[in-house]
């Protein structure tokens, strides 16, 4: 049989039409999408500068030496079987030591639970926490919320969000929806924007939480749920307002989920290490429902991770070493930005305050720029990719409908000098705006 005839012998009659319906509904990563042009122009020897990953590259951003060397010891030593659901006791012990010591949050062991990164946890919760039509409040833009409430069968009830409060929800917009909710879900610092949210907006909105399970539970109903994406919370660095709703308000530890994770932390993405922290309830059922998915960190990492956790020292430097790196691009992205701002071009940025992501504006609808009209944020992000090697995501990547010209600006996988280069081809672009 020919290669030809294997190939076809395979593909059959098989479509979409044949396969679920949830499935056919799902919509791929726009991110991953976009990543996939970005290599194919940098395979054909275009220069780019790629600013789309929410990733680190190691020769920018190299893992903790600690790390590097504990998960070869943690091998060696026999730590290669499965780990327990929920996660090797050691970790799940150093996470509980980490956050009592880090944020002042006392939570018992059984509270504790491991997952292969982040993504497996909020997907748990939602699963976990929500029926199929109850509804989830989440800002917009904001990473993944709309999948996962589809996932979840939920009813999404997003939240569009301004660059007047830092693009995050207001205490309105969520007491104004609180009655029709079982979860809302809130991250910050925010991917995409890498804002952080002003604590007394978090303490309002976990108060309107606390005040909304009280009225429920005099009810005889289900409670409402927080979900606390915070794994960027270590890389705030310019205003130092990272925290968490029970460090605000204690009484709503009991109705939070917190979500963490070492991937952006310790820029160990591939390590594949995350953790949720939440009433012991919630946590045994997120456990169950990774158990039979099967979403657990491999156990070497584990280990390297809970010991790494536990030395204070090594991670105040770690995190001291990223906060000087990420400063060093995003100030470059932002003076960048400013600079041709200034010069008269459409263009705003907003002042980073951690993480490693940037906002950025550009306002050329309506305009023809080489030779092309553009119309909409998809034209935008073509026109900074093909004509000046600037690869960008599109807020609409992140939920957000209206075309408004704001796009994501991630450093992870950059160098000064990359951005540096960036600029002086988007400011050519530019001049020949008409």
């Amino acid at each position: 049989m020919s290669p030809d005839a294997r190939t076809a012998s395979a593909a059959g009659d098989v479509t979409d039409a044949s396969l679920s319906k949830l499935a056919r509904g799902l919509i791929g990563s726009e991110v991953l999408r976009i990543a996939a042009e970005v290599r194919a122009l940098v395979a054909s020897g275009t220069p780019v500068c790629n600013l789309t990953v929410g990733d680190f590259d190691p020769r920018e951003f190299p893992l903790p030496k600690a790390l590097l060397e504990g998960i070869p010891r943690a091998l060696a030593a026999g730590h290669s079987n499965y780990p327990p659901s929920n996660g090797v006791l050691e970790l799940r012990q150093s996470v509980a030591r980490f956050f009592k010591r880090e944020l002042g949050l006392d939570y018992p062991i059984e509270s504790v639970v491991i997952a292969g990164g982040a993504r497996p946890l909020i997907y748990a919760s939602y699963l976990a926490l929500l029926d199929r039509g109850d509804a989830v409040a989440f800002p917009v833009p904001s990473w993944n919320n709309n999948h996962y409430a589809y996932l979840a069968g939920a009813r999404p009830l997003p939240l569009e969000v301004t660059r007047e409060h830092a693009f995050h929800p207001t205490p309105e917009q969520v007491a104004s929806v609180i009655g029709d909710v079982q979860l809302i879900s809130l991250s910050t610092p925010l991917n995409p924007t890498g804002t952080t949210m002003d604590p007394e907006v978090l303490r309002a909105i976990s108060k309107i939480v606390v005040d909304e399970n009280a009225r429920r539970s005099a009810r005889g109903e289900r409670l409402v749920f927080l979900l606390f994406d915070q794994v960027y919370w270590l890389l705030a660095f310019e205003n130092g307002r990272a925290t968490a709703p029970p460090v605000l308000l204690p009484e709503v530890m009991p109705y939070t989920v917190l979500i963490d994770a070492a991937s952006k932390s310790f820029a160990a993405t591939g390590l594949r290490v995350g953790w949720a922290l939440a009433a012991p309830a919630v946590a045994a059922r997120l456990s169950d429902l990774l158990g039979h998915i099967g979403a657990w960190a491999p156990k070497a990492e584990q280990i390297a991770i809970a010991q790494f956790l536990d030395d204070a020292p090594a991670c105040a430097a770690f995190r001291a070493e990223m906060h000087e790196r990420l400063r060093a691009r995003l100030s470059a992205l932002h003076r960048g930005l400013s600079q041709l701002q200034k010069r008269g071009f459409p263009i705003e940025s907003v002042e980073p305050e951690g993480t490693l992501y940037l906002s950025m504006r550009l306002d050329l609808f309506g305009r023809t720029v080489a030779g092309r009209e553009i119309r909409t944020n998809e034209d935008l992000r073509r026109l900074l990719l093909e004509e000046a090697g600037l690869a960008v995501v599109p807020f609409q990547a992140f939920a957000l409908r209206r075309e408004n010209g704001w796009m994501r600006l991630s450093v992870g996988a950059v160098s000064v000098e990359a951005i540096e280069a960036g600029m002086k081809r988007l400011a050519s672009l530019l001049e020949g705006v008409v």
